[in-house]
């Protein structure tokens, strides 16, 4: 038996060349699954997407979903792409396993972590505080070009990279240090600011967007306290779930974030299109 895709709408296309189209994964005329393709990522027309694969049970373990996704990537070559982008559940074993037989390299994973129904104490001398209004204005644009060039070395292109990180800050925070539910939290260690995290509400919990220790503190426990911060602040909004994502790579990041119970919920993947 063969399986095929076969277009299940029409194409969808932009002036500015992205594109999209949902397609069925087929075996001879035997509908067994779906997928959508697309082409309209941040990173421009030539970076594609294959995006809920799902190949029903009954047709599992049969190979269906490796021709399904060896077939959209030759859909995306079509289009002129030259890389691909896939996200997986971290609960699909098969997924995951496609991934890796397919020559897929992870870029980096969403993680979460229920909370405990009390925070737990920070180190020391360390406390939380407000941040300011001086020190936002002085750490938005080190984090927007930072954000950038976490994009511009991942395949992004420099011009792309700074429209995305002016868009995403934005829409994140259209009001600035006044967004509402937004909260920026400075971690001071015996009078001395020492970090930052920023957190907002996400998917009805807690989200981190952003944690960074002062370059000159590092490598003295202040993420630890840092993280603790931003579950105290979730737990303050009446959250039980956290959550943040973690570029690969960043081994001392996923390091902390697994010691203090975060794991994985969606990894995230892309190869080049040869």
């Amino acid at each position: 038996m063969t399986t095929t895709l076969r277009p299940g709408g029409p194409l969808q296309q932009s002036e500015g060349g992205a594109r999209s189209r949902p397609y069925e994964v087929r075996v001879n005329s035997r509908r067994v699954g779906g997928l959508l393709i697309a082409s309209d990522t941040p990173f421009g027309p030539t970076v594609g997407e294959i995006r809920d694969l799902v190949v029903d049970e009954p047709d599992r373990r049969r190979g269906r979903a490796t021709v399904a996704a060896l077939a959209a990537e030759e859909v995306l070559r079509g289009w002129g792409c030259r890389r691909v982008r896939i996200s997986v559940p971290a609960g699909s074993p098969g997924g995951l396993r496609l991934a890796a037989a397919l020559g897929y390299v992870e870029q980096g994973r969403n993680l979460a972590k229920a909370l405990p129904g009390e925070p737990l104490a920070l180190s020391g001398e360390a406390r939380g505080r407000p941040m300011t209004r001086a020190e936002y204005e002085a750490w938005e644009p080190r984090a927007r070009e930072a954000y950038a060039e976490d994009w511009i070395g991942r395949g992004m292109a420099p011009e792309a990279a700074r429209a995305k990180a002016a868009a995403d800050h934005h829409t994140q925070l259209p009001r600035g240090l006044d967004t509402p539910a937004t909260r920026f939290t400075v971690l001071e260690v015996s009078g001395v600011p020492v970090g930052h995290v920023w957190t907002g509400p996400r998917d009805g919990g807690t989200y981190i967007y952003d944690v960074a220790v002062a370059e000159e503190q590092r490598g003295r426990g202040h993420g630890r306290d840092l993280m603790l911060l931003a579950e105290r602040v979730a737990l303050a909004a009446g959250h039980d779930r956290i959550g943040l994502h973690v570029f690969a790579g960043n081994t001392p990041a996923l390091r902390l974030y697994e010691s203090l119970g975060y794991r994985p919920t969606v990894f995230h993947y892309a190869k080049e299109l040869i």
